[in-house]
């Protein structure tokens, strides 16, 4: 990464939050935002008002999500059920609406916007009504003809174009292929028709170019360059706009970071993208210039009316007005509607409405922002919020209806035949209403502001240095916590039925465990000792979301939006665009001041030294246990973010199935004796995740171990007396849960944690997130952490000093290799007489032979394991059977199963995972 001092070039056009001029040509509408919340009354309680209320429950406020909201849309709703909506788009008589999908059974459905109904589902299953070549889908689209008789999907390569019915179904579906350059698929952002319906003008995502194609033959009939990721795309007369989400092309000597191959202007510390751009295009002069006009941060939808163009700068929080006479920028509307934080509500679609009302879509705060324009040079006047469903991302007008497609609509809550919940059983939603008056939109943005936990007084700093008592998790930002050293654990993919739903304390089911204390012993203990949370959630679907969580308290917009592909970037560790600008977690504690040092978590490269096999790390860690020498096979990590490339201890691998967890344990330990720890320390365990050289049971029972010797380590060390250990898992998708797939296991170890209690109150990742922030001192990062209410019910403040002495391993964790170690296969202590007996074999009856040697062989294409190994590569449902039967000897159906499924017959094995669809 090169460095540079350059500064963005229209920083000279930004003002604060509450400016009402920005340089001689733009107005930032900010103040109106300010005046209008005071009037409508937000002294309303934080996230802490979820008491004991879970995921999935329907409240007086709203039903329950994941990310420390409830939801209630004004209007009527419509559930989808097959999946999550990436884009949508009314047809032009306004009687349908095709959505492209992902995470469910179709590529794209059609809806009947008179009854609500989906009428047609297009995708890879048998069961579709139309059947496709792929599910993969891009992040904008789909897009009708201006005849209403074409409907063109975007995908990886190009599109599907289908021809419309009378009655709104599609049919004769025929691929246009948009060449591969290099390794760079299309990837198509938006796309628009000219008025003749003659040519398709498309935003070739992955090649940074916009390209004309003949509707009719497909024939690709003139490129033009343009920024980086273009994404969005309007046709004004014979003028395209078009927003690039990476902004323009680096410079000689600019700081850069590569998303998809192409090397993006970013800050040198947060590693975000430092500018946005729209590029104008002569369609009527194809040799013309191409222009370019400056906006906000990751410009993403482009609309178009009344002599302007509307743009939503989702990482800026605001809307760039452009006039389509000169150019230039007019106005920036800000869409910050709680002054507590600047960042994180995520505008991502707008829309017009004839009576002169701006309609934006909050992506993370599920709601409508309402404004009155009049024109490009007068400045927008803010009204007020309405509530919408899960994570808003297109709107639309018919008639006097408003329709907002929801991607994420009611959560995971989709039915299905499993006797759990799954993360992966996501829905979308369809919110239809008559605008209302002004004076209901008022009224209704304190509903918004309840169901978001926005409260004055969220974020409280310290008055001054030397006056607070040290409290654990202090009340105010700043002020002295007894705890100096937080450590954070990630680990992989755990529901909380399927570890801990053999407590009996708590609230589990047993059914769905798993990987219980025959497998799990040092999680038990460490939950029996120090307290067991039945009530906590992880926000994410996957770990593309998870890590995202953990270190940003959000998923950007970028990667929400990528779900339907994620061939751009799936994991965002070495992907500019997937950066918030605000930062991360490491960089806000050493902004406080704090020391970081970081262990495997979020970084993006690995290399391996010859030999350096499951195996022989196995027994290098045991030889390091033993003699305490240094490790024989040196691997090599880092990250492409300059920052966290700073605090990384040299040697900790990544997510690798083929590096022993108890491998890591012990790297960390030499570098813990020798140097001590930062105030903040986090960590990568991923064993538990599974696909690894050992069996599930193995791999799990190894992550067990290396969490409770590492727990071990730090409870007996002079450190403990101030530390917090915060164990938790990046997402919870691989397995079900009786509660909510979001449900998952969490620990907090600490002298001030509350010891053997069962803790049922609503927390979540976002709540951790804001709890650490709140001992260390670190000033939240967006909204969602700002909001959040630190989990001060859960320590106390008479530490109990007691270490926590490491349980050993009673499943063994060489079980299920083809090989065993050169030092000998692992023999585990005799268990206790009252634990359910361990797996002890991987043996498969002869019954089942068949269908495990076609799971063997499915599983050989996953890449699990090995320095290209990619998380969550393998489908969800087959990976999460596969695991059951492993664990269970080939003698159970998964639960709500009828029997054993080879890998093609499993439910579900159609959905398209991160990156082996297409």
């Amino acid at each position: 990464m090169q460095v540079t001092r350059q500064r963005r070039s229209n920083e000279k056009d930004q003002v604060s939050l509450f400016g009402r001029r920005v340089g001689r040509r733009t107005m930032m509408v900010t103040a109106g935002i300010t005046v209008a919340l005071a009037v409508t009354g937000t002294a309303v309680a934080q996230t802490s008002q979820f008491g004991t209320q879970q995921v999935g429950q329907t409240t007086a406020r709203g039903q329950v999500v994941s990310a420390d909201q409830y939801i209630a849309p004004y209007g009527s709703r419509t559930v989808i059920n097959d999946g999550k909506i990436m884009s949508s788009s009314v047809s032009p008589d306004g009687t349908h609406l095709a959505a492209a999908v992902a995470d469910g059974d179709a590529a794209l459905v059609v809806m009947d916007l008179k009854t609500g109904r989906v009428k047609q589902k297009v995708g890879t299953a048998a069961a579709d009504d139309l059947r496709i070549k792929s599910s993969s889908v891009g992040q904008e689209g789909p897009t009708y003809s201006p005849d209403g008789k074409q409907l063109w999907l975007g995908q990886s390569d190009g599109y599907t174009k289908f021809t419309v019915g009378a009655d709104g179904t599609l049919s004769n579906p025929t691929a246009v292929s948009i060449p591969a350059d290099g390794s760079k698929h299309a990837l198509v952002g938006a796309a628009v028709f000219s008025a003749d319906g003659s040519t398709v003008y498309s935003a070739v995502n992955g090649q940074n170019k916009v390209v004309a194609i003949d509707a009719a033959t497909g024939t690709i009939k003139q490129s033009w360059a343009v920024g980086n990721a273009p994404r969005g795309i309007a046709l004004v007369g014979d003028k395209l706009y078009v927003s690039n989400e990476g902004g323009r092309p680096a410079k000689p000597g600019d700081t850069t970071m590569n998303s998809y191959g192409t090397q993006v202007p970013a800050n040198p510390n947060t590693g975000a993208a430092t500018s946005g751009t729209v590029s104008v295009i002569n369609v009527a002069d194809p040799s013309a210039a191409v222009g370019t006009i400056d906006v906000g941060l990751h410009p993403t939808a482009v609309y178009a009316k009344k002599g302007a163009v509307f743009v939503t700068n989702t990482a800026d929080n605001n809307v760039s007005v452009i006039s389509t006479r000169n150019d230039k920028v007019v106005q920036t509307i800000a869409t910050q509607p709680w002054p507590e934080a600047s960042v994180g509500y995520e505008p991502n679609a707008v829309t017009l409405t004839d009576d002169g009302r701006l309609l934006v879509t909050l992506g993370r705060a599920n709601a409508v922002a309402v404004y009155r324009y009049t024109s490009p040079q007068q400045p927008a006047r803010y009204v007020g919020l309405l509530p919408t469903d899960y994570f808003p991302s297109e709107i639309a007008t018919v008639g006097k209806q408003v329709v907002v497609s929801n991607t994420r609509g009611v959560d995971a809550r989709r039915p299905t035949a499993n006797a759990g919940h799954g993360t992966h059983d996501t829905t979308s939603s369809l919110t239809r209403f008559t605008l209302p008056d002004d004076h209901v939109i008022r009224s209704r943005t304190a509903k918004v502001f309840k169901q978001n936990g926005w409260t004055p007084g969220s974020v409280r700093t310290a008055r001054g240095k030397g006056h607070a008592k040290p409290v654990a998790v202090p009340a105010r930002l700043g002020d002295p916590s007894t705890i100096k050293h937080v450590f954070l654990l990630v680990k992989e993919n755990r529901t909380y039925d399927q570890v801990l739903g053999d407590m009996k304390q708590g609230n589990g089911d047993p059914t769905l465990t798993q990987f219980g204390e025959n497998v799990t012993p040092n999680q038990h203990a460490l939950a029996q000792q120090f307290g067991l949370y039945d009530n906590f959630y992880d926000v994410g679907t996957n770990s593309a979301e998870g890590h995202n969580w953990l270190m940003q308290s959000d998923n950007p917009e970028y990667t929400e939006s990528s779900a339907g592909e994620y061939t751009r970037s799936y994991d965002t560790e070495d992907d500019v665009l997937g950066h918030q600008k605000s930062g991360f977690i490491w960089t806000g504690a050493q902004a406080a001041g704090k020391s970081v040092k970081d262990y495997g978590e979020f970084q993006s490269i690995e290399t391996k030294p010859s030999g350096a096999t499951w195996q022989n790390l196995y027994c290098d860690a045991k030889n390091m246990e033993a003699t305490g020498q240094k490790t024989a096979y040196p691997i090599q990590t880092g990250s492409a973010i300059p920052s966290l490339n700073k605090v990384s201890v040299p040697g900790f691998p990544l997510f690798d199935l083929s590096v022993p967890d108890i491998y890591k344990q012990q790297i960390w330990k030499q570098d813990f004796e020798k140097n001590g720890p930062a105030n903040l320390n986090m960590f990568w365990f991923s064993n538990d995740h599974t696909g690894g050289p050992p069996s599930p049971a193995a791999e799990v029972a190894d992550n067990d171990l290396a969490v409770g010797k590492m727990v071990d380590e730090i409870t007996h060390s002079k450190y403990w007396k101030d530390s917090a250990i915060f164990v938790v898992e990046d997402d919870s998708q691989a397995g079900l849960d009786h509660v909510d797939g979001h449900r998952a296991p969490v620990q907090i170890i600490s002298p001030y944690a509350k010891h053997g209690t069962v803790d049922n109150h609503y927390y979540s990742q976002i709540t951790m997130v804001r709890t650490i922030e709140q001992i260390l001192g670190i000033h939240p990062m967006n909204q969602l952490d700002s909001a959040a209410t630190p989990m001060y019910g859960a320590f106390t403040q008479k530490p109990d000093y007691t270490p926590f002495k490491a349980v050993p391993n009673r499943t063994s964790l060489t079980l299920g290799l083809p090989t065993q170690p050169s030092c000998g296969a692992d023999t585990p202590a005799p268990q206790d007489a009252k634990a359910a007996p361990a797996q002890t074999s991987v043996t498969v009856p002869a019954s089942e032979q068949k269908v495990a040697a076609q799971w063997k062989a499915w599983e050989s294409h996953q890449r699990l394991t090995g320095t290209k190994a990619v998380p969550d590569f393998a489908n969800p449902e087959q990976m999460n059977r596969l695991t059951w039967y492993e664990t269970h000897n080939w003698t159970k159906p998964y639960p709500g199963d009828s029997k054993i499924y080879a890998p093609n017959d499993v439910p579900g094995a159609y959905i398209p995972s991160s990156e082996n669809d297409g």
